[in-house]
């Protein structure tokens, strides 16, 4: 069998997904072809899951301020280039096409007609679920961004019969609660104003992951360009992490017990929906924007919750090899029955 499997490579959370069902693709002997799209082939790393992975720049979300630019966005987006990486697009040859909210390949499937799996957090949203703040943009978005056919919605609860439980890696280090150690990833917050949000707390060790280490004096905050080895390591020991609000980062806090205070990108209907969420179901503690005032009360706070998730990623794997489409709501519901919370 041999399938073709595209990702959005804007954040690190679908990639992340897709390397934990690479190494479940590969135990059924399923052979991938890999696609990336939104982002530079040069800011990929640990990209060892996928051999020789395609890369286009497709289509990005462009963030300034901690908030999503919609004008920026769209200036920015070479339509013309989508054009043509969506006609190179062929998918002779292959038995199967899955799509994890990637838009290029999303749209050459729709106009040559081959049928398309959504396998994604995003798909979620095509079903009726609770707590989402919709508007008509963040609707139309999810329908046509990167339209599919079959989409398999990615979430927290059983909301619908075509929603399964997230798909992570498994931390293999030993799990701590190390009170002092906290992980930082905010990635869009400028370097300057994470230090001055973290600065005065120096009774804690923050561990905080971007693409540059800024020159600071500050022996409590230590900077780490992103290494998911590194990253791993540091979400065992700690006890809390500080992030945005997707859906990866916070389902692998959840696997291991980290208790969270998270921000949603402004004008990112999706993670408000997710912060949103996680308030109702009293998983973490959510802010607009983050200040001191929040960090302290959530430093001092023990909000956590711990749910075990099934292996999901090896059924997802064993259901692609039987080609049967028809029985994922039985699949949905075997794996809703083995979560932990």
């Amino acid at each position: 069998m041999k399938i073709l499997y595209a990702v959005q490579a804007t954040g690190n959370g679908h990639i992340g997904r897709a390397r934990v069902m690479a190494e479940a693709l590969k135990k059924q002997n399923i052979e991938v072809d890999w696609i990336f799209s939104g982002r530079p082939a040069s800011t990929f790393f640990d990209m060892q899951s996928f051999d020789n992975f395609k890369a286009f720049s497709g289509l990005s979300f462009i963030v300034k301020n901690n908030k999503i630019s919609i004008f920026k966005t769209l200036v920015n987006a070479n339509l013309i280039q989508f054009y043509k990486d969506v006609k190179s697009i062929d998918f002779a040859g292959y038995d199967l096409f899955i799509n994890d909210f990637e838009p290029i390949t999303a749209w050459a499937a729709k106009l040559q007609k081959v049928k398309s799996i959504g396998l994604s957090h995003q798909s979620a949203f095509l079903y009726d679920i609770p707590f989402v703040k919709r508007n008509f943009l963040f609707d139309l978005s999810m329908k046509h961004y990167a339209p599919i056919d079959l989409p398999i919605g990615i979430h927290w609860q059983r909301f619908n019969d075509h929603i399964i439980p997230p798909i992570i890696a498994k931390n293999s280090n030993k799990i701590e609660c190390n009170k002092s150690e906290i992980v930082v990833y905010i990635p869009f917050h400028s370097a300057e104003e994470t230090i001055n949000l973290l600065k005065e707390f120096t009774e804690y060790n923050f561990h905080i992951f971007r693409h540059d280490k800024p020159k600071h004096n500050y022996p409590h905050l230590t900077f780490y360009n992103f290494s998911r080895t590194v990253f791993a390591a540091q979400t065992a020991k700690c006890s809390g992490i500080i992030t945005n609000a997707g859906f990866e980062l916070p389902s692998e806090a959840l696997q291991i017990g980290k208790k969270l205070l998270v921000e949603p990108l402004k004008n990112q209907m999706e993670q408000i929906s997710n912060a949103h969420m996680l308030d109702q179901f009293e998983w973490s503690r959510s802010e607009d924007k983050i200040s001191k005032q929040h960090i302290k009360q959530w430093l001092d706070s023990n909000q956590y919750k711990k749910i075990v998730w099934p292996n999901v990623a090896d059924a997802m794997a064993e259901w692609i090899k039987t080609g049967n489409t028809d029985d994922l709501p039985q699949l949905s519901h075997k794996l809703w029955k083995q979560v932990n919370p």
